[in-house]
């Protein structure tokens, strides 16, 4: 199942009356989350790409659901966003847990900031928030959040779009893992399908645009249609 928020407190600073340029293509999503890294990366390679999909967003009208802060490719995400929305409090928000929300750890933070009690619930809450989910570089927590949003996708908990921004084949061996584990019959096709990858940011945002989630495993088990030896 999925998980509820426990302690939830939220800190907002009114929202400025400026206006941003909506793309024609923002009425499919009115916020994607972003999951990526606290650390810029090797050799600043991962900033440009980052600006570059902050940028497309905003060039949408599409505000930033993130896991708060400023630090490494978290705070470069934030922080186009934020300014491409002409800094409205509203077009980014970060849902931190509260041991991880002290500025010594995070940074500062940016937009509206929503403090939960602890990991389950920010994901609970950035799930709850977002209508897609774009996967830009990171580590060990960007791909804990990827898979596990997959996964519920797979069990019929959503049909939200998920998405690999793969710039510099920074997720090429992992895109290798998902066709390795299908090929081996750990991964149904259709499964597979749900995660989504483009190098580009407009072109990866036009792809989750276009999604259609396949059936349910769930639903599949239940009407006896699945294939006993390949659940996944």
């Amino acid at each position: 199942v999925l998980w509820v928020p426990t302690t939830t407190t939220t800190t907002t600073t009114p929202a400025m009356t400026t206006m941003t340029t909506t793309h024609p293509n923002s009425r499919q999503f009115g916020k994607i989350a972003v999951f990526c890294g606290s650390s810029i990366g090797k050799n600043n390679a991962y900033t440009a790409p980052t600006i570059a999909l902050g940028e497309a967003m905003a060039k949408r009208g599409i505000s930033l659901v993130y896991g708060g802060g400023n630090v490494g490719l978290m705070g470069v995400i934030a922080e186009t966003v934020y300014k491409g929305h002409e800094c409205r409090e509203d077009a980014v928000i970060g849902v931190i847990p509260d041991y991880l929300a002290d500025s010594e750890v995070s940074g500062a933070l940016v937009g509206e900031s929503i403090v939960v009690g602890d990991m389950h619930s920010r994901k609970a809450k950035m799930f709850e928030l977002a209508d897609a989910f774009i996967a830009i570089p990171g580590g060990l927590g960007t791909l804990d959040e990827t898979i596990e949003i997959a996964t519920w996708q797979q069990l019929g908990l959503h049909t939200k779009p998920v998405g690999l921004l793969n710039v510099n084949g920074f997720f090429d061996k992992f895109i290798e893992f998902l066709d390795h584990a299908m090929d081996q019959e750990f991964i149904r096709p259709p499964s597979r399908g749900i995660i989504l990858e483009d190098s580009d940011p407009e072109a990866l945002i036009d792809k989750l645009a276009a999604y259609v989630a396949p059936r349910s495993v769930v639903e599949l088990a239940r009407e006896g249609s699945l294939d006993p030896n390949v659940r996944g």
